[in-house]
Formats: C-alpha cells, sequence, structure tokens
C-alpha cells in the first residue's frame, strides 16, 4: 500500500473581508529515526514514500556506505517511524564523523559547515557533456507537471535525475535534502549511472543542494528557484553548474556556463 503524501484538514479562508470554512490539503510531515547495527544514527523529517531509497541515498551520501551491497539488511517500521539498518561490518567507517542528530525538513544551515565527512564525500565534478537551453526549460516544466502532490498542496519540493532529453526518476519530498536522497537511493538500488545526468529541483540552490549533487555526482543542477552566493562558490570549486530561475522561457547560469549550449 503506498502511503499518502498528503491529508484533507478544515481552514478558514479569508477574502475580500469575508472568512469562509473550507477544506484544503496539507503536505504530510513524518519522522523517521534511522538504527545502523542496533544504535540510533539520526532522525529525519520527511515525506511517508519512498523510505528505503531515501535511508539508502542518506547514507551514502554521509559516507557510511558506497553501494547498495553493503546492506545486509534494511528494514522499516513506518507505523512507529523507524528504520533499522544492518551493515555487513560492524564499524562504522570513520565514526568519529558522525553524531546523533536531527536533521529537519526546513531550510535550515547547510551541514557541510559541521560535518567533515561532506568534505571527503563530495565529488568534483568531471562531466564534459553539455545540454541546450531548451532541454533545461523543457526537464523543468516536465517535473512540474508530474508531481500531483506540489499541484494539489504546494507544501513540498521536487526533484528529478534526468538525461538530457528526459525524467528518469522523480520524488517529492517536504525536505530538499531528502528528496536528492531519494533520488540517489533509487539510483544505488537500480544500478543507475548518475555522472552524466541531470540534478533538476525545484527548491533555493543553497550550498548544502549543491553539496548533496556533488555527492550523488551529477555536475549539472537546474533549479526554478535562487541560488545563495556560497551555493555559487562551492559550485565553481566543485566544477558544478548551477542555473537557476528555470520560468517561462528564460534562466540565469550561475556557475560553469560552458556545459548550457544554443541549439
Amino acid at each position: 500500500m503506498t502511503e499518502p503524501l498528503s491529508s484533507i484538514k478544515s481552514i478558514v479562508k479569508y477574502n475580500k473581508n469575508k472568512f469562509t470554512m473550507l477544506y484544503d490539503e496539507v503536505a504530510i510531515e513524518f519522522p523517521l529515526t534511522i538504527y545502523i547495527n542496533q544504535e540510533e544514527f539520526a532522525t529525519m523529517v520527511c515525506s511517508p514514500r519512498d523510505l528505503e531509497e531515501m535511508v539508502i541515498g542518506f547514507l551514502a551520501s554521509e559516507g557510511v556506505i558506497r553501494f547498495k551491497k553493503e546492506i545486509k539488511q534494511l528494514t522499516l517500521d513506518p507505523d512507529r517511524g523507524f528504520a533499522y539498518v544492518e551493515l555487513y561490518t560492524k564499524e562504522i567507517k570513520n565514526q568519529q564523523y558522525f553524531s546523533k542528530r536531527f536533521i529537519g525538513s526546513c531550510c535550515g544551515k547547510s551541514r557541510q559547515f559541521y560535518f567533515q565527512n561532506d568534505v571527503r564525500t563530495a565529488k568534483t565534478s568531471m562531466i564534459t557533456s553539455t545540454i541546450t537551453a531548451e532541454q533545461c526549460i523543457h526537464l523543468m516544466k516536465k517535473m512540474q507537471e508530474t508531481s500531483l502532490v506540489f499541484i494539489n498542496t504546494g507544501g513540498v519540493h521536487n526533484a528529478a535525475l534526468c538525461t538530457s532529453n528526459e525524467l528518469i526518476v522523480s520524488r517529492s519530498d517536504i525536505g530538499r535534502h531528502n528528496a536528492l536522497d531519494k533520488l540517489y537511493g533509487y539510483s544505488l538500488l537500480n544500478g543507475i549511472p548518475v555522472k552524466d545526468k541531470v540534478l533538476v529541483f525545484s527548491g533555493r540552490i543553497s550550498s548544502e543542494i549543491i553539496t548533496k549533487a556533488a555527492k550523488i555526482g551529477v555536475g549539472i543542477v537546474l533549479s526554478k528557484s535562487a541560488p545563495t552566493d556560497l551555493a555559487i562558490q562551492l559550485a565553481e570549486d566543485l566544477n558544478i553548474t548551477a542555473v537557476g530561475f528555470i520560468r517561462g522561457s528564460s534562466f540565469n547560469i550561475y556557475s560553469k556556463p560552458e556545459r548550457i549550449i544554443l541549439e
């Protein structure tokens, strides 16, 4: 059974000096605590779907694992909000880099300022592939059109892993980084190489998003929103093309513009 991503709530709407009782569809917020080898590792606030992908993608982006085959068993208990991961190794590599922590769904500060494993796991992009300007616009439009939960609630972020021509997989979540972890987990579970792929994203490009993109291994990030100055600096350092404000028939290229070409 597929878990719902939204629920119906009664609200009071104000419009033109009048209050009206209505019902509205809102995004569900779900806490998930991850245990690794019976030790509590992290609690994430997320949308309650594609949890296996998210857990695997999160562990890979944090440097706990590199491949799916390192996981002996992954058990989900969605009713209680737990994910139990058993690794073949009994000891987490570089465990001093990790600490039990709460990972929220809001924007927040980039974790790169706090966790040394980001430095270890973020990869400088070496791709030489390009994408046309029209393809950038097409991929953004396609991603937004496929997210019914966003259309209905406006309360989630969308992310998609794409070729230059089409969407491979798209995921939605209340947390920006959770949506990216789900894509990463999907690619690991299905053996999809990501170096030549494009990451399409609905939210603001923060330094955290660029760090996540580097951990996944993509070299082009497309967003309908704005980047931060630190994200642009980080994108330059990691050789990632960052494109923002993809709206209508225009966009801005903030780093490594040589990968975006005309027809």
